[in-house]
């Protein structure tokens, strides 16, 4: 008796334990899973190490680190790249860069690689996402993230304010507020949500106190103030009884150079400084609360975990694995950290790869890297010899990974607006600098360890520009081509600056070097021409627009400019044959049509241009430029009464009362 009493007691402990083991119960066979709320908080360029769970003694983090008495924290958590819509791709898919394909800012996901927002979509959770910057756009720099989402709060399209608050950029409280807002709205779960708070990436702007108490470190600042979001948000579901039994991860996308290894900011390198994050999971009703896992873990491992949590099957063929064994057992495993970037192409620099593995870390680099990290967690002393073994068996690691990645999706083209706004966050676009595409074998192009310093005199001059702190700028671009007088996109850069700066003169002296240095970059060599046009070089500007469209002929600028300055070199029929070739481009473009009509006019087509604007007048009626040349038309064939109704119309739209 006492034998089977102890026996039945056994049982009962050990289905206990299994039932607390479950933080989602799973359904059998057939049967409808039971469904949780599972709220995702990605921070923005956020070290590890500069938090104060994980260490760091300069900076008050109150509800990270409570979070973590309550969860599951990571001690050595590694994302697979240093740029924001890549990493995110990989949080929200489960893979690397080389699977997902999202190398570059604007290339899309695509819709077979399944994100998690539609894998829950599907299990009957109403899901949102709300974003801190525009590099998560998903109409324009993050195509496809949107998938699975019912509401992904997007920015505007259009906006007239000029700062970058609500431009560029949304300050963390502001974007809690809209999540806390939707969720008002959409009471019934199961829910996931998505927060991402971009506050730490640079320029480093807290808002007060933290811009005082952090004055002389505003990074930490950054981190604080979105530690005091995270904080509001956790609260509110506190408040509507969502915490205790919620999901929530919190994890960094990628950290901070901060000047180590000479990298200012982030997505050129892959050491720890910008791809060692802060992961930390909290289970329903705190399940394994205080427990920190030391083994190597994986954002790509987020998606995998919350699926089996939730008794999801995952897709196949993920690179990232499940971390449930680490969240509720002892069973830890270390997994192989690999790490991408392509950013480095953009400049004309070498792309790298790294792995990390059994207490090493290799970077694949026209001069490659290795590091001990137990006797050199910095990655200060490259101890790298081709012949060395754990060098052979890391680079079979990237081996495996580089068959990935090729027929991958080159770098996508965005608007032009988009890539004023790269640049506004710090960015090159695909028009500053070569793609990847017009490079050689990787290996040959310089090592970004070589040309950082450049990097970080780019950043600063475009963050200094979109501040209009022109002088800055200029004298940060001036110092890069000290460093190298035949930088493409240092001379490309200052051109530009000059052309802001109405400087046309000595806007093409730079744009003229530039379209030396690579004769191939089409929008170089439109805004060369564009800058002769400015100065009054006309002969210089139209070879300068004609090599630029010889290399791409689908540019209307460049169209719509030639035949301008066709028009002004008394060529009207030249100018005829690059606005038909404008409009065959985009046939609603108003100044192609106005740019055609006055062609006709000038050559005394005085029949084709009244048919050709009586046209426009009807499909366009609110435009008085195209009712004045009417009139002119009009005129030409000798009807003086339609001209002076043309007239009449044309001075009532100018005047607010003609047609609306």
């Amino acid at each position: 008796m006492l034998r089977s009493n102890a026996v039945r007691i056994l049982r009962l402990i050990f289905y206990s334990c299994l039932a607390t083991a479950a933080p989602i119960a799973r359904a059998g066979a057939g049967e409808k899973t039971p469904l949780g709320d599972v709220f995702l908080i990605t921070i923005d360029t956020l070290r590890s190490d500069h938090v104060g769970c994980y260490g760091y003694q300069w900076i008050q983090t109150p509800t990270i680190d409570q979070l973590a008495k309550q969860g599951i924290r990571f001690a050595q958590a590694f994302t697979p790249s240093p740029i924001t819509n890549t990493s995110h791709a990989s949080i929200l898919t489960g893979l690397l860069p080389s699977s997902h394909g999202v190398s570059d800012f604007g290339v899309p996901l695509t819709a077979d690689h399944s994100t998690l927002a539609e894998l829950l979509e599907k299990r009957g959770y109403q899901t949102a996402a709300f974003i801190g910057s525009i590099i998560l756009d998903s109409k324009t720099l993050a195509p496809g993230l949107d998938r699975g989402f019912e509401f992904y709060d997007n920015f505007p399209e259009k906006t007239e304010t000029k700062s970058r608050w609500g431009r560029l950029e949304r300050r963390g409280m502001d974007v809690v507020q809209r999540a806390e807002t939707w969720l008002d709205g959409h009471r019934t779960g199961p829910h996931f949500v998505w927060v991402h708070l971009y506050d730490p990436h640079d320029p480093y702007e807290p808002p007060p106190p933290y811009s005082e108490r952090y004055k002389d470190h505003l990074y930490d600042g950054e981190i604080a103030f979105a530690d005091s979001a995270l904080g509001r948000f956790l609260n509110y579901l506190k408040e509507q009884h969502w915490y205790e039994g919620a999901l929530i991860i919190v994890v960094g996308d990628h950290g901070e150079g901060l000047g180590e290894h000479g990298e200012d900011t982030h997505g050129i390198f892959l050491y720890d400084s910008t791809t060692h994050v802060p992961l930390i999971v909290k289970l329903p009703n705190e399940q394994e609360a205080g427990k920190v896992v030391e083994e190597q873990a994986r954002t790509t491992d987020i998606l995998p975990t919350i699926l089996e949590l939730l008794g999801i099957p995952a897709p196949e063929s993920l690179d990232g694995t499940s971390l449930k064994s680490a969240l509720l057992g002892t069973e830890a495993p270390s997994r192989t950290v690999l790490g991408e970037t392509d950013y480095p192409l953009r400049f004309g620099w070498a792309p790298l790869r790294s792995v990390r593995k059994d207490a090493f870390k290799f970077i694949e680099a026209p001069r490659p890297e290795l590091y001990d990290l137990r006797s050199d967690p910095g990655e200060i002393r490259n101890a790298y010899v081709p012949w060395d073994s754990t060098v052979q068996k890391l680079r079979k690691e990237l081996a495996k990974v580089s068959a990935k990645a090729a027929g991958k999706p080159s770098a996508a083209a965005v608007a032009p607006s988009t890539t004023d706004e790269l640049r506004a966050l710090g960015y090159l676009s695909t028009a500053d600098a070569r793609s990847s595409t017009d490079v050689p074998e990787p290996s040959l192009l310089p090592d970004p360890k070589d040309k950082v310093e450049e990097q970080n005199l780019l950043h600063v001059a475009m963050m200094a520009s979109e501040d209009g702190q022109t002088a800055k700028a200029r004298t940060a671009l001036e110092k890069l081509l000290r460093l190298d007088n035949r930088s493409e996109i240092g001379l490309s850069q200052l051109g530009r600056l000059e052309m802001e700066s109405e400087n046309y003169t000595k806007a093409a002296l730079y744009l003229g070097r530039a379209c030396e240095v690579n004769p191939q970059n089409a929008t170089i060599a439109y805004d060369y021409g564009r800058a002769l046009e400015l100065s009054g070089d006309l002969v210089g500007a139209r070879h300068a627009l004609q090599a630029s469209l010889k290399l791409n002929p689908k540019q209307l600028a460049a169209r719509l400019l030639l035949g301008l300055i066709w028009l002004k070199s008394n060529d009207p029929k030249a100018a005829e044959d690059e606005f038909e070739a404008a409009l065959l481009l985009q046939p609603a473009s108003a100044e192609a049509q106005i740019g055609l009509a006055r062609a006709l006019l000038r050559q005394k087509k005085f029949g084709d241009a009244v048919g050709f604007l009586e046209e426009r007048t009807k499909s366009s009626g609110n435009n008085a430029d195209f009712f004045e040349l009417l009139a002119q038309a009009y005129i030409g064939v000798g009807k003086p009464g339609p001209a002076q109704r043309a007239k009449d119309m044309a001075r009532r739209i100018r005047a607010g009362t003609g047609p609306h």
